[in-house]
């Protein structure tokens, strides 16, 4: 027993006993399976004997002595046609004999006869099942249903010196996909990956392109599974999910094949996804279900579950289960399962989905023509009823007349993504005339309030309902929101009834961290200028140009044009494979006309062809350059619904916003967000958070922000992840100091990463079995020499030198890291400093770990001194970031050198940043004076004064107070560069300007 602890057999032989004693299975023999076929005859046709002998017996007078192989034969030809889902769950005909291939728990006691079939199903575990036709490789467990292969599983040991990636790694290399235990839905339907630590799990095997997805339970609100005091982290598995009422509840209810159509080359193909649900999806429904039979309607769910989580699946298995669940009393708990949502992929879906449960059309009733519609939907007691946020309140109100039935509503939270007119007061809006007054007026109508709000308002009007329960799902839920839905705790606090975390759909690389490569334009443009070679330059045209940067970019929409294209060209349209795409949020309808308008003509007048822009706005803007008003739909030259698919084309690369595209709009492609708007709370992390999608290819994300501070954006997120410090200033020379730290551990050769470079670059989108080979050969000697470090250093060690495992590996990701981030800034023109970048991020991927958490660990952070994001736990995490080959260098443009006095760059940054003090000269106040009679002589300004309080009069204000002082920024250039500079001075100044005009125009 002692030699048991270091092998897979006294795992295999653990679960197995808790499968056999207590799951509801009986042991499986490999000499019993088919190794052709992919399956267990004589189990399949003990099952039909036992469950439906009268069946069998028809079948046996008409093939007699061959009944049992016709069977098989025919079930067989079904598995094939039909996939082995489909016939577990509606069974098979042979010549007009009707057969189930399996039994499910029933709804209801009310028939006996059912759970006597149900305790039928012959469960069967087989350890070391040899499945090959021409080998002699065995898989160290299946799980099989009457027969049919179910489940594979492949079992690793931590005390055998392999965990669940080696697991994986034989998945993908020794299993091959062609056996017929392995057929994509004909036989076995999920693989599973298993230490005794962590869980993966796929559904389709592909080789190396396999995709395995996290099946933990997540631990600290975040990936993997918590420490177990009873045993195994993921005994889970065997005791709880494998247990025979678990797994028959997942193959009958949550298993779905999803099929998807798309166009390639002009022929509509079809893309099929067998979906097993993640366990948080399968314990949320769970649970949701249960509660709601034990405590029937009246009851509010709030299931706080992050973008990547799976919500349409999700809403779908559940809106099932409420729509068929029955009491103790055998009695129905709702009447209907109402769902709410305005995407119509989650439509489609519903009724997909359940059409593969029950296998009859009309289950699901949409509501798309009146509120009649709905009225009759909702008196007949139709099953499930999908409708819009529009026809929310009329749905509260028709409950409240039919006080006898009861209601599940789920919320949907990606609803109302494309604008939702009936959450917003419009009329003032869409008759402003100006960019102020547009800014003002959405201030003043409430447009942060979104769905969420909408929807609670009319619950809050109408008080509650005992006959209506609410399931509402959010990855962002807002403080009432949490009141009014929340589970109140035993401390008296309201909080979600179940909460799959951002920070945990990071860490299970469901989505990206936005905010990994997050700046303002202010660190973008002095990253600009330290990145180039601080040049000598023209003290007053640099001290000019400088102004010109620091002062009009943020604040004029053709200098940001500028940048945003310029960057957009030479550092993203290179990102996804050149597919990438971005995102302009700008802070009115206005706003998003007039930009559409400058990037056009900015584009038309350099001759770009490779990149073209696209608007979303809702309404008619009327202003002087339309004045009988301008649509989204003019500007586009297309219909309005027709942006979504559109924008996925290879057509448009840049997408311009107004507060339309900002929650529920799913483009994967999106890597880069341009921010010129205000934005908080919730509202910031739904917007931000388009960029989050994952795709191939698609490495990293981009933002670059014009006008919020960065304590304002974590603040925004740090409700919803956790998240203290994004720092952001460093000096880009760094990466030479690493790149030093790096070689002096004489791990990485210049010959290696010159011959590894060579064969990269050259055949990077085509890489051939010899070529890839080859990149291994000059990998690896650096991964031999690695291995020869101590894995730490001893007292004794002295030298200044990494000779250490865990240092090296730390510099070398901090390298790549730096790297990948400050390309995204301004592309690097160091050939050297791109080939090692190149170099070490492959070697890194084959660097041996230290454990199996290792990638978790708070070595792995973000070394950069600007941009290092920890979490207020203790383990802290930052995604790979991987960079791309292949980018344009910027050379400096519109300073020119001439003989008169030069000083560098630096020097002259360093004068306009500290040169004044805080208290005005004469001529400071001259200035400003000159300034304020200015303002006041504005007969725009002078309306808006008389006609607002002074909060409402400053959104104006400043604006046009910006526009007076860059207007004199050549007549005290010092005093302008101050007031940018020093935002605390800025802020002053401001302030006591706003009181001294309101004051003014108001005498």
């Amino acid at each position: 027993m002692a030699k048991g602890i270091h092998t897979e057999l006294t795992f295999e032989e653990a679960i197995e006993a808790s499968l056999l004693e207590e799951g509801g299975y009986v042991k499986g023999l490999s000499q019993d399976f088919d190794v052709q076929l992919g399956l267990f005859p004589s189990y399949i046709t003990n099952f039909l004997k036992d469950s439906q002998p009268k069946a069998w017996n028809k079948l046996s007078n008409i093939h007699k002595e061959d009944v049992e192989t016709k069977v098989v034969q025919r079930l067989i030809r079904e598995l094939d046609l039909r996939g082995t889902l489909d016939v577990v769950r509606n069974g098979f005909t042979d010549y007009g004999v009707k057969f189930k291939m399996g039994y499910f728990k029933p709804e209801t006691t009310l028939n006996k006869d059912d759970k006597i079939l149900y305790n039928k199903n012959h469960l069967s575990v087989t350890r070391q099942l040899y499945y090959e036709r021409n080998g002699n490789n065995s898989l160290d467990m299946v799980l099989s249903l009457n027969g049919l292969p179910i489940a594979t599983i492949e079992l690793k040991n931590q005390f055998s010196g392999q965990d669940v990636n080696n697991a994986k790694k034989q998945y993908v290399f020794d299993r091959e996909p062609t056996e017929p235990i392995f057929a994509f839905k004909k036989r076995a339907l999920v693989h599973f990956a298993v230490d005794t630590d962590e869980c993966y799990m796929t559904t389709k095997l592909m080789a190396k392109a396999t995709r395995y997805l996290p099946f933990n339970l997540g631990f600290n609100n975040g990936a993997g599974n918590p420490p177990n005091k009873d045993g195994y982290r993921t005994d889970y598995l065997w005791k709880y999910v494998w247990a025979k009422d678990s797994f028959m509840d997942i193959i009958g209810k949550f298993l779905h094949l999803n099929v998807e159509e798309y166009e390639l080359d002009g022929v509509t193909r079809k893309k099929e996804t067998m979906i097993f649900p993640r366990y948080h999806q399968l314990d949320v429904v769970r649970n949701l279900t249960q509660n709601s039979r034990d405590n029937g309607a009246g009851k509010n769910y709030l299931i706080q579950h992050s973008a990547g989580s799976g919500k349409s699946n999700s809403i779908a298995w559940l809106s099932y289960r409420l729509s068929s669940l029955h009491n103790a009393g055998n009695e129905r708990i709702f009447d209907s399962v109402i769902v709410i949502t305005d995407r119509r992929v989650l439509d489609s879906q519903l009724q997909n989905t359940i059409y593969q449960f029950e296998h009859k059309q009309g289950v699901v009733q949409k509501i798309d023509k009146n509120s009649q519609q709905l009225a009759d939907a909702l008196e007949a007691g139709s099953n499930i009823i999908i409708t819009t946020l529009q026809k929310f309140p009329f749905v509260l109100d028709k409950i409240g007349d039919l006080p006898t039935r009861r209601y599940a509503v789920i919320i949907d939270e990606a609803h109302s993504s494309q604008g939702g007119e009936a959450t917003k007061k419009m009329k003032e809006v869409l008759s402003a005339k100006t960019l102020e007054e547009a800014e003002e007026l959405e201030l003043e109508s409430g447009l942060d309030d979104d769905a969420e709000d909408a929807i609670r308002k009319s619950m809050e009007a109408r008080g509650k309902q005992d006959n209506l329960s609410f399931f509402a799902f959010t990855a962002t839920p807002k403080a009432k929101t949490i009141e009014v839905f929340g589970k109140v705790d035993v401390d008296g606090k309201p909080k979600p009834f179940h909460v799959y975390s951002m920070k945990q759909a990071i860490e299970e690389g469901f989505i990206l961290d936005v905010l990994q490569n997050y700046t303002t334009y202010k660190t973008y443009f002095r990253l600009s200028k330290e990145i180039e070679e601080d040049p000598k330059v023209n003290k007053k045209q640099a001290s000019r140009a400088i102004g010109r940067f620091l002062s009009l970019h943020p604040h004029n929409l053709a200098q940001k044009t500028e940048v945003i294209i310029e960057h957009f060209r030479q550092v993203v349209s290179k990102k996804i494979g050149g597919k990438a795409k971005a995102m302009v949020v700008t802070s009115s309808r206005l706003h998003s006309v007039r930009y559409k308008e400058e990037f056009d003509k900015y584009i038309k007048d350099k001759g770009y062809k490779d990149i073209k822009t696209i608007v979303a706005f809702s309404g008619k803007v009327v202003y002087s350059g339309y004045p009988e008003g301008v649509t989204e739909v003019e500007l586009n030259g297309f219909k309005e619904k027709e942006l979504p698919k559109k924008f996925g084309t290879n057509e448009y690369q840049l997408l311009l916003v107004a507060d339309k595209y900002q929650t529920g709009f799913d483009q994967p492609l999106l890597h880069t967000m341009y921010v010129d708007k205000k934005l908080s709370g919730v509202k910031c992390v739904q917007t931000l958070s388009r960029l989050n999608r994952m795709y191939a290819g698609k490495e990293d994300t981009f933002i670059l922000d014009f006008t919020n501070e960065v304590e304002d954006i974590i603040s925004s997120f740090q409700p919803y992840y956790e998240l203290t410090t994004i720092e952001s200033n460093t000096d880009p020379n760094h990466l030479y100091d690493l790149k030093h730290e790096i070689e002096k551990a004489q791990i990485i050769w210049q010959s290696e990463v010159d011959n590894f470079c060579n064969i990269y670059f050259k055949s990077i989108n085509a890489l051939n079995v010899k070529q890839q080979s080859k990149l291994n050969a000059y990998i690896d000697p650096a991964v031999e020499r690695f291995k020869e470090l101590p894995e730490e250093n001893t007292k004794e060690d002295t030298l200044d030198v990494i000779i250490n495992q865990e240092d090296f590996k730390h510099a070398l990701k901090a390298f790549v890291r730096t790297y990948s981030f400050l390309t995204q800034i301004m592309p690097f023109t160091d050939v050297d400093l791109e080939k090692l970048f190149t170099y070490s991020r492959f070697l890194l991927k084959k660097l041996p770990r230290k454990n199996q958490r290792d990638r978790f660990k708070l070595g792995d952070e973000v070394s950069l001194e600007y941009y290092r994001l920890q979490k207020i736990t203790e383990q802290n995490l930052v995604l790979e970031s991987q960079g791309e080959y292949g980018l344009d260098t910027i050379t400096e443009s519109g300073i020119r050198v001439s003989k008169e006095e030069k000083e560098a760059l630096s020097e002259i940054i360093s004068v306009l940043n500290t040169k004044f003090g805080t208290e005005f000269t004469e001529a400071d106040k001259l200035f400003f004076d000159q300034i304020e009679e200015e303002l006041v002589a504005d007969d725009r300004l002078t309306e808006q004064a008389q006609n607002n309080t002074l909060d409402n009069f400053k959104f104006g204000f400043e604006d046009a107070f910006m526009d007076k002082l860059i207007g004199r920024m050549e007549q005290n250039q010092d005093i302008f560069s101050k007031m940018m500079d020093d935002k605390d001075f800025g802020k002053i100044v401001r302030n006591y300007m706003l009181k001294k005009v309101y004051k003014r125009l108001n005498q």
